[in-house]
């Protein structure tokens, strides 16, 4: 009998996946602008920090919040002693109301149906635990979030089953895809329990259509299964079509209290909208009270400390100040996208059209060698160790296509992003060089073999002559 469980043991984590194995040569060898400036720069990490002085003009502002005092009385006492794993009330409170304001209001939600957790990971693990048993399989579109093969998986014991996009409709989901992976997930007998999309898309930057969000209320409805919608990125969506929240089209087709109305949950966090991984602040959203209260019961395995509760529950009540974040930090958002794009232009590579998101969804098909998934690991290794960028490769998100990549935007300075883009187009100009050395190398072996066939072909020619002479 082995001394550890089979859980410390496996390799089911998924850990070695190459998005993964990204950030282990980054923090290996990262780029600094003055300490380490031929280190790796970090573009495979989906952090905001454009707006970070919004953040800390506020709190220099509100010297009270970050103290832990109200009205100029110090709580900290009463912030340090035993919580109650509800959460705090006012944090909750402010909470809803900025997902409504993110979704200019279209739909409201009710404080009583949030459970607070420790970022959307373990918002995610939860949901898992109440609405799956171990063995059962949900529904994903590729490509997803490579963390979602350990957020969902590692220690739920759940299945993901692929539901397959592809370029050709710009990855949206179609319903032959939807019913051709419930149709594999069976053949597997494997118990679908539901379908989970990330809205905004993460890799993808952009936004799921109305059309898109009927179809699967149909299909979970027709199947009578759960559906999670991710959407910590709801509050990043910089520019046309607007962000559509799986709540609201519910709404539009009056299908409150209904059982598809409880078989629909939401998950959300302040780590992308915000910019506050840090401080693991994550929530499930469910109108099934029998979910909100099993996760409630959860969460104390994953508690947002009092004092982050606290500061929040300030910053997100100021209506004034969420109201010019929210639009300051899409003008951002917006600027340095395009920023992104335009630079990835000038090198000859271009990207999938997103107005979501903090990275782009990068096609760079016609730098591989070959279209399978061993050249894409090729390139990867390339620009990850000679370039020194680090970018996560398409087949880590699971697409289904080879030569795509994650390329993020948000975590650093402009002077960094264009310094990026120069490693990239010099990198991209020396392959341009080298294949048509390799071409013309190959035209000149072509006419010098036609030289030899020909000058072959006179000779026995001229012998044959003078043989019948």
């Amino acid at each position: 009998m082995g001394l550890l469980s089979r859980k410390a043991t496996c390799n089911s984590h998924g850990q070695d996946s190459s998005y993964f194995l990204g950030w282990q040569e980054y923090e290996k060898n990262p780029y600094d602008e003055v300490k380490n400036p031929r280190g790796i720069i970090q573009m495979g990490l989906a952090e905001n920090q454009l707006s970070f002085d919004l953040l800390e003009s506020w709190l220099a502002k509100k010297p009270d919040a970050a103290g832990f005092k109200r009205d100029g009385q110090s709580i900290f006492r009463e912030l340090a002693l035993f919580q109650d794993y509800h959460g705090l009330p006012a944090l909750k409170k402010a909470l809803v109301d900025f997902m409504a304001e993110i979704r200019g209001n279209k739909v409201t939600f009710d404080p009583n149906h949030i459970v607070l957790t420790a970022g959307a990971t373990s918002a995610n693990e939860t949901l898992m635990f109440c609405v799956a048993e171990q063995g059962d399989a949900f529904l994903l579109p590729t490509p997803y979030y490579p963390g979602f093969d350990r957020d969902l998986k590692w220690r739920t014991g759940v299945e993901i089953a692929q539901i397959q996009r592809t370029s050709s409709n710009r990855f949206q989901i179609s319903a032959s895809a939807l019913e051709e992976a419930y149709k594999q997930a069976q053949k597997k007998n494997l118990r679908v329990k539901g379908v989970l999309v990330t809205n905004p898309s993460n890799p993808l930057g952009t936004t799921m259509t109305r059309d898109e969000l009927n179809l699967l209320i149909n299909f979970i409805t027709d199947k009578e299964i759960h559906l999670i919608s991710d959407e910590i990125y709801s509050g990043t969506v910089f520019s046309s079509p607007v962000f559509v929240s799986i709540m609201e089209v519910l709404k539009d087709r009056n299908l409150q209290n209904t059982e598809v109305w409880d078989r629909v949950h939401i998950v959300y966090s302040l780590s992308k909208d915000l910019g506050l991984p840090g401080f693991r602040v994550g929530a499930i959203y469910s109108n099934n009270p029998i979910v909100v209260a099993a996760a409630t019961k959860m969460s104390s395995f994953g508690l947002v400390s009092s004092q982050t509760q606290y500061l929040l529950s300030a910053m997100l009540s100021d209506k004034k100040f969420t109201k010019e974040y929210i639009s300051k930090n899409h003008k951002r958002l917006q600027e340095r996208q395009s920023k992104l794009v335009s630079g990835l232009e000038k090198t000859g590579i271009s990207c999938l059209e997103s107005n979501a998101g903090l990275f782009c969804w990068v096609d760079m098909r016609h730098l591989l060698i070959s279209n399978t998934f061993e050249a894409e690991m090729e390139l990867w290794k390339k620009i990850v160790y000679d370039v020194k960028l680090n970018i996560s490769p398409g087949s880590s998100c699971h697409c289904t296509e080879p030569g795509w990549f994650r390329v993020c935007f948000g975590n650093m300075s402009e002077g960094t992003l264009k310094l990026a883009m120069q490693r990239l187009k010099s990198f991209v100009s020396s392959i341009t060089i080298n294949s048509q050395r390799h071409q013309e190398l190959k035209n000149s072996r072509r006419k010098a073999r036609t030289k030899w066939v020909f000058r072959l072909s006179f000779q026995s020619f001229y012998d044959r002559e003078q043989d019948e002479r």
